[in-house]
């Protein structure tokens, strides 16, 4: 049996990136433990058509983010890792200074310190200098930086083929098969440079 993975949303704007690897996971049997911010609750009303109980319906155990007594706060209890999807600021701050405040933040201190994978998909843009030494910091702690950066070789035709893309790279940190999108392959390269040749 697999291991629980840790997913925790926050406020940052693109929450369908949480609910929608929310989704997914619950489709694919994974047990997850979730946290979502009171920032990420507001957001969810704005952002989707999604209400906070139905988020909550699709994990397996849901935490209040102020339970620091929670069993993800502690090492001793064992999980594949956490991601936080998408991730504001505000909290790679707590998370780039161990600044434990509430249980997402602790929750993410714990998956460093036990060294497993914590994924990041930071969501912000503009960036100044302050944000990227906030995700140096992070990255020097063990975190993986992992921005919802679309990516279009595997030719999107929705928006929903841009969310799996980018969830589905988050997941491949932790390791959870999923067929999300198209991987690169190479073929369609090789067809266009053998096209291009023999036609000079």
């Amino acid at each position: 049996m697999s291991l629980p993975l840790v997913v925790a949303i926050t406020g940052a704007t693109g929450v369908i990136y949480g609910v929608e690897m929310m989704r997914v996971l619950s489709e694919l049997g994974q047990e997850t433990h979730l946290i979502v911010s009171d920032a990420a609750a507001m957001n969810l009303e704005i952002e989707t058509e999604y209400s906070l109980a139905q988020v909550r319906q699709m994990a397996s155990v849901v935490y209040d983010n102020k339970d620091i007594g929670a069993a993800v706060a502690s090492g001793s209890f064992r999980t594949r890792g956490m991601i936080v999807a998408p991730c504001t600021v505000k909290t790679l701050s707590a998370i780039a200074n161990s600044f434990t405040y509430n249980l997402l933040v602790r929750a993410a201190d714990v998956t460093l310190k036990e060294k497993r994978k914590l994924v990041l998909m930071v969501r912000e843009t503009p960036l100044h200098k302050g944000h990227l030494e906030l995700m140096s910091r992070a990255a020097d702690n063990g975190a993986m930086i992992l921005p919802p950066m679309p990516a279009f070789y595997h030719q999107p035709a929705s928006i929903m083929d841009l969310i799996h893309q980018s969830i589905g790279k988050a997941l491949d940190q932790v390791d959870i098969e999923h067929n999300l999108f198209k991987r690169w392959s190479g073929d369609r390269a090789k067809k266009q440079r053998t096209a291009l040749q023999a036609a000079v």
